[in-house]
């Protein structure tokens, strides 16, 4: 085969795995942004949250406020290098995700279906950038 013409299949592979990166990237976008504004709720005015007492993972909603504010301008930040497809972005959303599934799991109590939505959000991230293999992506030099 010559360079400038590839096989259906693996045209097909690697549109499945621009379009996976692409969702993660946009998911992962809108999870940093959502927690942008949480991190902003919290710090700028505590009584938006119920609290729960007597809760194992009680912290201070303004610390909770800082965390979701910062790992959420990280994940708007990967989000960007996603859409460029780079390893270091994959790498460094699967590990961001992950602290905004753990960020949301302890603070559960101040707002329950949020932080259950933005967990499955996150676990939509992990799966879409885990599952796509390297050599699958185009790169630029493509």
């Amino acid at each position: 085969m010559t360079a400038t013409h590839t096989r259906p299949a693996d045209t097909a592979r690697h549109d499945w795995a621009s379009g996976l990166t692409a969702f993660a990237a946009v998911m992962l976008f809108i999870v940093g942004l959502l927690n942008l504004f949480r991190g902003i709720m919290a710090v700028a005015e505590d009584d938006v949250f119920v609290t729960t007492p007597n809760y194992v993972f009680e912290f201070d909603l303004t610390s909770w406020g800082w965390i979701h504010l910062v790992l959420g301008v990280i994940a708007m930040i990967v989000s960007a290098g996603l859409l460029k497809a780079t390893t270091w972005a994959r790498v460094v959303g699967v590990a961001i995700a992950g602290l905004v599934i753990i960020a949301n799991f302890l603070s559960l109590p101040y707002y329950p279906v949020w932080s259950l939505v933005m967990i499955a959000i996150s676990g939509f991230v992990i799966w879409a950038l885990c599952v796509v293999r390297r050599g699958d992506l185009f790169t630029p030099s493509d």
